[in-house]
């Protein structure tokens, strides 16, 4: 007859079940009113002198007095069958233990917690002989599954209907088993673990769906998973919606490694009428070390055009960050001209940009960076999809090293490069370097006493430039071209100041300056008769010039309110008004640089200096003793809060951030004694429209050819004062909808930024995602909207000296989205220059919703390369490879 233990239990009942070598104790103190009651229905001896497990302990001994069990130990033995942790268990119903099968079991919502073990079910049954656990689950009244089995171990959960599990191998049997290993969920008809990391599975279907019934998964007879490193798949089989496909995969290998690891970097096919077909983006990604990583990729096409693109990254935390990128292309399109008998068109051009930045830490008082992007001029105009870099015509690079004296002095090395794609000219400063002194005060006491005297607040400072410039076209570059054009410059700046004490509302502050700069080469220009044009002719040297000036400038604040009346809406308004005055006197030290020269067959004369054109400008000639002035204005309203009743402060709005206006007078000018009038405004309206405008006025007449005469320009019957030379306006705003869940807006990005990256990979980052605008929407706000609008103008003098042109430039770019439905939308981002009449850039998107699957199509029919790409893919970045692909490109 079995011996059998059981204990009803009506309420929740924990019991700390504590094997330990072989023997089962059981904490009966805790139990002890509860087991007196059991006992007197539990048919057992009369008396209990044998040990409950005979193969514990020898010298175990368990008595029965006074309806009362007690456990004393003696000695303790190892037993074969012993488990190496404590076991916590729960149930809701009971626990029943059977003495000499040693097997127990819980019923009702049953617990098991052991080492990194958690197991959950409606029914769990122990073997002490086997140490295996069994778990079940149940059904409700209805019949249908309740308190299915649930697993975890580790990073591990799984959900099955039955399992089988050896609590000393640590090999377990499930049944018809859901579970998630990274991003992909697994369901298996039989589910075997050999280890703590290995998986077998047969009979399974994965995806990376988290519904129940999921949108897709592939089906496999066999599949072996092995924890963060990979999943492995015989022959799959796809299913979308319940409906197999005829086609399948011959086997499947799915990264599920954390981090980083090297591999292949899969193609998409592309055709396109002018290069061919190809594959883009077949690649390979190599980590060399925890600090740095490698990733090449190639373009390749049938008309022979390819393009060799090597990424790498490099960090190193506390220390520095960078990455550099090398492209190498190779363009061979098929030509479309009747003129040419060539079958193709060949270019070859290279790109190279570079990185870096130290971290502040690392050696504190120094600091160095490089943002270098250099290559072909024509590099940007042959990559294929990508309008936004087809169209950028400037290229800069800029590499900076700074040293600092504690706060003192400080030193900079720069090497910087400029680049214009449409001329082709490229400009190089190497190098540029500034030195600058603090202002110090010479004869101010260290340890001062009282106000001090008022020449102790006499300051000296010193800034020194040195700069080397040389250009070139990338068309005809050679060595003696290349040296022809090196010049080399410095300016050295001395500022003296003395600080005032206020004049009740006015600060005084006056200031003396002495500048001198060096040149490398000066230019004389001269008429020639017989080719009818200007000659050029630069000499080379060591020449310098100098200038000084004396001045003392005075600026107040005043301040004007209108306030409103208590029961409008309107609180008050106010202005503040910011005027500034200056008296300066300038000797003439540069005239002796300037020169006439002869500019047109009927002797018309201009005057330049023997130093235009040079790397540091050319000092103005003529003496100055006048005075600069300025007003400044702000204007603000406040208004009461709507939404707080509360609140007597109000809210203020400012009506217009700064306008105002700035120009001088010179006494001492035989002519053009009044100089030009800067005008500015800005401001923001309704907290959404941005406007930034200016212009420059000219007080004084032309003549026919457009060259101003001294005589003013003024007609009192016109209010008209003036002509206006240059001048800009910039209109931007931005709308949206509020998001659907109704949760603040994010300002980040459509792209998560890491923190680690660079700024360059920033900027490419955002850049794919404006040439793949599809994949990036967002579906919680239903439509928004950019729109902005630029316009510029100006007067300059034509290349032949015969008078001025006027030049205007107007554009209007647009960028917006909004969704047709919960699950489609369509935007549209473009680029119309109104100057010309045309459309320069147009790209459109249309993408669909689809859970764990994305419809994206891109359209790009205005520019200098007209395409389409229409991708699905899934969501998922273990997937993300597995995209069914369509692309065209043709050129403009």
């Amino acid at each position: 007859m079995n011996r059998t233990l059981k204990i009803n239990v009506k309420t929740s009942l924990t019991i700390v079940l504590s094997l330990y070598l072989g023997l089962l104790i059981l904490p009966v103190q805790a139990l002890n009113a509860q087991v007196k009651r059991n006992l007197q229905t539990t048919k057992l001896p009369n008396s209990i002198k044998k040990p409950l497990l005979s193969n514990s302990s020898k010298d175990t001994s368990i008595a029965l007095q006074n309806d009362s069990m007690r456990i004393k130990t003696d000695t303790l033995k190892m037993s074969k069958d012993s488990i190496d942790a404590p076991i916590k268990y729960q149930a809701e119903d009971s626990g029943v233990l059977i003495v000499s099968t040693k097997e127990f079991y819980l019923y009702g919502k049953a617990k098991v917690d052991y080492s990194d073990l958690k197991l959950d079910a409606a029914t769990i049954k122990y073997e002490q002989k086997t140490q295996m656990v069994k778990a079940y689950g149940a059904l409700d009244t209805t019949g249908n599954p309740m308190s299915k089995p649930q697993f975890v171990q580790g990073e591990m959960k799984s959900v099955s209907d039955t399992i089988f599990y050896n609590m000393k191998t640590g090999k377990g049997l499930t049944k018809n088993t859901f579970f998630q290993e990274g991003e992909i969920y697994v369901n298996a008809a039989d589910l075997k673990k050999i280890s703590a990391t290995e998986i077998f599975a047969r009979r399974a279907r994965f995806t990376t769906c988290n519904l129940d019934t999921p949108h897709f998964n592939f089906r496999t007879s066999r599949m072996k998973i092995i924890n963060n490193k990979m999943g492995i798949a015989g022959p799959s089989f796809p299913e979308f919606e319940g409906v197999p496909m005829p086609i399948g995969l011959p086997f499947g290998i799915f990264p599920l490694t954390k981090g980083r690891s090297a591999g292949i970097l899969p193609p998409q096919f592309t055709a396109s009428p002018d290069f061919g077909l190809g594959f883009e983006g077949l690649g390979y990604y190599y980590v060399v070390n925890d600090n740095v990583d490698i990733t090449a990729r190639a373009n390749i096409y049938s008309f022979g055009g390819w393009n060799l693109n090597i990424n790498s990254k490099y960090i190193k935390r506390y220390s520095y960050t960078g990455n550099l990128n090398i492209t190498f292309q190779n363009t061979k399109t098929l030509n479309r001209s009747t003129t040419s008998k060539d079958e193709f068109n060949n270019l070859r051009s290279f790109m190279i940009n570079w990185s870096h930045s130290r971290d502040s830490r690392a050696r504190p008082g120094t600091s160095f960076s490089a943002n270098v992007n250099f290559g072909s001029s024509r590099f940007n105009q042959t990559l294929l999809n990508n309008p936004f870099a087809n169209f950028q015509n400037q290229l800069s690079s800029s590499i900076s090293y700074s040293k600092d004296w504690k706060g003192k002095y400080n030193l900079s090395l720069n090497l910087n490069h400029s680049q214009n794609n449409n001329l082709r000219l490229v400009n190089l400063n190497l190098p540029t370097v500034n030195f600058n002194m603090v202002t110090f005060y010479p004869f101010q006491q260290k340890e001062q006493v009282g106000s001090g005297k008022w020449y102790d607040k006499i300051g000296i400072g010193y800034s020194g430039n040195f700069q080397n410039q040389i250009s070139f076209y990338d068309t005809a570059f050679n060595i003696k071209r290349l040296l022809d054009t090196l010049q080399y410059g410095a300016q050295h700046s001395v500022p003296i100041t003395l600080s005032l004490p206020s004049l009740g509302p006015i600060t005084l502050a006056p200031g003396v300056s002495y500048n001198e700069r060096w040149y490398g080469q000066r230019v004389f220009r001269n008429w020639n008769n017989t080719k009818g044009k200007v000659d050029t002719t630069i000499q080379k040297g060591f020449y310098t010039a100098r200038e000084m000036s004396f001045g003392i400038s005075a600026n107040t604040r005043i301040f004007g309110t209108y306030k409103f009346k208590p029961s409008s809406n309107l609180i008050a308004i106010r202005h503040e008004i910011r005027p500034n005055i200056s008296v300066n006197y300038k000797p003439d030290f540069a005239s002796k640089y300037h020169y006439n020269f002869q500019v047109d067959s009927t002797g018309r004369r201009v005057r330049g200096s023997q130093f235009d054109g040079a790397v540091n400008g050319s000092f103005g000639e003529g003496i100055f003793g006048g005075m600069g002035f300025g007003i400044d204005n702000l204007l603000e309203m406040k208004v009461k809060n709507k939404t707080d009743s509360a609140d007597k402060a109000g809210k203020k709005v400012k009506l217009i951030d700064g306008f105002g206006f700035n120009s001088s007078y010179n006494f001492l000018a035989d002519s053009f004694q009044l100089g030009d009038f800067t005008f500015y405004a800005r401001s923001t309206l309704f907290e959404k429209i941005n406007i930034t405008a200016g212009a420059s006025l000219s007080p004084y007449k032309v003549d026919s050819k457009g060259f101003p005469i001294n005589q003013i320009l003024f007609d009192p019957a016109t209010f008209k004062f003036g002509r206006i030379t240059t001048g800009n306006i910039a209109i931007s705003t931005s709308f949206k909808s509020k998001s659907k869940d109704g949760k603040a807006e994010k300002e980040a990005t459509t792209m998560p930024i890491d923190p680690f990256m660079t700024p360059d990979e920033q900027q490419r980052q955002l850049q794919f995602a404006r040439a793949n605008p599809a994949e990036f929407t967002d579906f919680n706000i239903p439509w928004n909207i950019s729109i902005s609008y630029s316009f510029r103008f100006d007067r300059v003098i034509a290349p032949d000296y015969s008078g001025f042109v006027t030049r205007t430039f107007s554009a209007f770019n647009f960028n917006g989205d909004f969704s047709l439905t919960d699950k489609w939308k369509v935007g549209a981002t473009g680029f119309y220059d109104i100057s010309r009449g045309n459309l320069q850039q147009l790209s459109t998107f249309i993408t669909r919703e689809m859970h764990c699957w994305q419809l994206s199509i891109n359209v790009n029919p205005v520019g200098l390369f007209r395409s389409f790409n229409i991708t699905v893919s899934p969501k998922s970045g273990i997937l993300r490879d597995l995209r069914i692909n369509r692309s065209r490109t043709f050129s403009n």
